[in-house]
């Protein structure tokens, strides 16, 4: 159902609504302008692609207070996979970036109808916050020689700091202080006067300057002429059916990105406000604004963390300060775009880099450093700090490799990670405290029985760690143990390998005067291992450990 958001409107709603689109139209004007130079395409590209993106998303998401637009994330990987193919043709490159967009789209919608809103979970918090983080690094310096009136140097994030640093005696003073005003206004009201659009302000502060003083006649750069008018409707002239064939790939990537971001945005605001969002229509939304952007001459596009941020402090209540948006964003098209044509390029890359220097969040790195434990190091090694490696694994490989191929590397790594820990669990030796079985590790002072060992593994039986259960059980049997009970609690699953395994284990065990008890299957574990073992003699089944025990007693 078309704008199922909508649904129970009040009218009560309507003024605080038409505030909100006010202050975000404020902010996401100014800010579109600066992601389309990001994406590399002209300004007015970011405003082409916001309009069909809010009305869309109103149309078929489920967050009543998402803004969905042209982003920094989103549109830096644009950036990264049009730049190699279209070259220094900028008519291609325009057309090229509008393809794109529409691919995403259309990945997205198809993700939707296929509820393949899960997706996103494989894209860990981690990942994600070492990807933004190496994402805005990458914004960052990339702004920066606007901001100093210098040249920009190619290559990675690390050529392009050495590029500045060698650059630095040519700063021309004029941009430097026009854009270092600016930065300072943004963070400023952005610090103390939050609800005033920084953006906005320096954007406006930027253009009085240049008109005043003509700073365009003494070397400051300006955006230059901005198309006045709507965009053009329809598919972009020009690239081939085999381009949309090409792009569908990188689209794929881009839609991962764009929906881990805006499903968190409109998570956060959900639960503020008491309702549900649904992933699989957040799919469909965002692949509907970006279908929506491409057709209309616009950039890949994707929901907003900060614009969200905005929009939910500003009072909003559904999607109707969504449509207030788009509305005064195409009055600006019309009648407005001429304003922007003397806006300083130093001011625009002011607003760029205080837009996303607040995502280069290093004391997230340092709380995932600080996950640890000398016990988890003992049982895990290097992958005890398995979210840090993986979010620095996917900072760097943005740094070094690109946007695409860092992400890629962060899930690798994050993949790998977590098989290598499921692969070496802890197996823990109980002793009795009271009623309870605990770990002697953390119980030094319990006593154990030296004719029966007790057992926990701390993870599922699979495939992967079969041979490390049984090769650590093997080690702990001494020259009196006569029986071994398995704990199998914390075990929720056990496959046919691990069940295989465990009646080799009691195989091998018995030719050692060793009997091989299992207590406490649950669900799963039960089930599979019960099928998996019939036929053969079976394995000792308890429903607790001190039962298993306590047969011990009576059989001696």
């Amino acid at each position: 159902m078309p704008f199922a958001s909508l649904g129970g409107y009040q009218w009560s709603w309507l003024r605080p609504d038409v505030i909100a689109g006010l202050t975000v139209w404020a902010v996401l004007v100014p800010e579109a302008l600066a992601y389309a130079t990001i994406a590399g395409v002209t300004p007015v590209v970011g405003l082409y692609a916001a309009v069909p993106a809010l009305v869309l998303y109103a149309a078929a998401g489920s967050s009543r207070h998402l803004i969905v637009g042209p982003m920094s994330a989103t549109a830096a990987l644009s950036a990264a996979i049009i730049a190699p193919i279209a070259g220094a043709d900028g008519g291609r490159y325009l057309a090229l970036s509008a393809v794109l967009a529409i691919m995403t789209g259309v990945v997205g919608l198809i993700a939707g109808l296929c509820r393949l809103g899960f997706v996103a979970t494989f894209i860990s918090e981690p990942v994600l916050k070492g990807f933004i983080v190496g994402l805005a690094l990458t914004i960052i310096v990339g702004q920066v020689p606007k901001l100093f009136g210098i040249e920009k140097s190619d290559g990675d994030f690390f050529e392009q700091v050495w590029g500045v640093i060698r650059h630095l005696g040519d700063t021309q003073w004029r941009p430097f202080v026009i854009g270092g005003i600016s930065l300072v206004v943004v963070l400023g009201l952005k610090r103390w006067l939050p609800l005033v659009p920084g953006s906005l302000v320096a954007v406006l502060f930027g253009i009085a300057a240049v008109s005043v003083f003509s700073l365009d006649e003494h070397g400051v750069d300006i955006v230059g002429h901005i198309d006045s008018g709507l965009p053009s409707l329809g598919f972009p002239d020009g690239p081939t059916w085999r381009d949309y064939y090409d792009l569908a790939g990188p689209a794929v990537g881009v839609l991962l990105i764009g929906f881990a971001e805006g499903l968190g945005a409109a998570k956060t605001y959900a639960a503020k406000a008491g309702y549900e969002v649904d992933a699989n229509r957040e799919l469909a939304g965002l692949g509907a604004a970006n279908l929506g952007s491409g057709l209309c001459s616009g950039m890949v596009v994707n929901g907003s963390l900060s614009k969200t941020a905005v929009n939910g402090g500003a009072g909003a209540k559904s999607q109707v300060s969504g449509l207030v948006v788009a509305v005064l964003t195409v009055l600006t098209l019309l009648f407005l775009t001429g304003l922007f044509e003397k806006l300083p390029e130093a001011t625009l890359a002011a607003v760029v880099i205080a837009a996303v220097i607040e995502l280069v969040d290093i004391s997230a790195l340092r709380r995932l450093y600080r996950v640890w434990t000398a016990r988890l190091g003992s049982i895990y090694g290097p992958a005890a700090r398995a979210d840090f490696a993986a979010a620095i694994a996917a900072m760097m490989g943005v740094l070094l490799f690109d946007t695409l191929p860092g992400l890629v590397i962060g899930i690798g790594v994050s993949m790998l990670l977590l098989l290598y820990r499921s692969s070496r669990p802890h197996v823990a030796e109980l002793a009795r405290q009271g009623n309870l079985w605990v770990d002697i590790e953390r119980h030094p002072d319990l006593e154990t029985r030296p004719d029966a060992i007790v057992v926990r593994v701390e993870a599922g039986l699979y495939f992967a760690n079969a041979d490390f259960v049984k090769d650590r059980i093997e080690a702990l049997c001494t020259d009196e143990t006569r029986v071994v009970v398995l704990d199998a609690e914390t075990s929720p699953f056990v496959d046919v390998s691990a069940a295989e395994m465990l009646v080799q284990l009691r195989d091998t065990l018995a030719r050692k005067n060793i009997e091989l008890r299992i207590a406490r299957d649950i669900g799963q574990f039960r089930d599979t291992f019960r099928q998996a073992s019939e036929g053969g003699r079976p394995v000792s089944v308890y429903a607790s450990v001190t039962q298993a025990i306590s047969d011990t007693d009576k059989a001696r």
